[in-house]
């Protein structure tokens, strides 16, 4: 008896442990986050590295799965988060890598959103530490509506901004290939 209680505790925790969220470098990622009222699902997370070093977990969440940059572009929502995983992020270091990737993101004509980065360049005048989470809700057709920690920082309008912002990670020229991979990796 004693066996057959002990195999529904591990069949139980087995069933729980798949059903829960994944684990990159050391982060828990859900498989699903209420986010506005509506339910989105992981497409994909990886690891932001530099100089063999993690810096975050970036997460791609859509309403169904999908494979590729345009359907991410073409979806209602999307939304990227990005968990701080190293102490080595800086406001300053992540102010500099999002202007870089809103120059990759539009082969450098920055100057229709500028404004719109200004604003959203605003939400990291505070310092960073590692377990920060900045959640990036992306809404075709109106724009961006920023969380950090979970509460809500500000929303930048604009379908061009909201199109560049999420280039940065899944465009032709991503923060990193693998990373675009791996969010785009079903």
């Amino acid at each position: 008896m004693k066996s057959l209680v002990t195999l529904a505790l591990v069949a139980t925790w087995f069933l729980t442990f798949n059903l829960s969220a994944k684990t990159i470098a050391n982060i828990d990622v859900a498989n699903n986050i209420d986010l506005a009222g509506q339910t989105l699902q992981l497409n994909g997370a990886g690891v932001r590295s530099k100089f063999f070093m993690d810096l975050y977990v970036g997460s791609l969440y859509t309403p169904s799965v999908v494979s590729d940059t345009q359907a991410v572009l073409d979806a209602p929502v999307a939304v990227i988060r990005l968990n701080i995983t190293s102490g080595m992020i800086t406001s300053d270091k992540m102010h500099n890598a999002i202007i870089e990737g809103f120059e990759d993101a539009t082969d450098g004509r920055i100057e229709p959103i500028q404004s719109q980065i200004d604003a959203f360049m605003a939400l990291f005048s505070d310092e960073i530490i590692e377990g920060d989470q900045f959640t990036l809700e992306a809404q075709k057709m109106f724009g961006v509506t920023a969380y950090k920690n979970g509460k809500p920082q500000a929303t930048i309008e604009g379908e061009p901004f909201r199109q560049a912002l999420l280039m940065i990670w899944l465009g032709d020229e991503p923060a990193q290939k693998s990373l675009k991979k791996a969010m785009l990796d079903n």
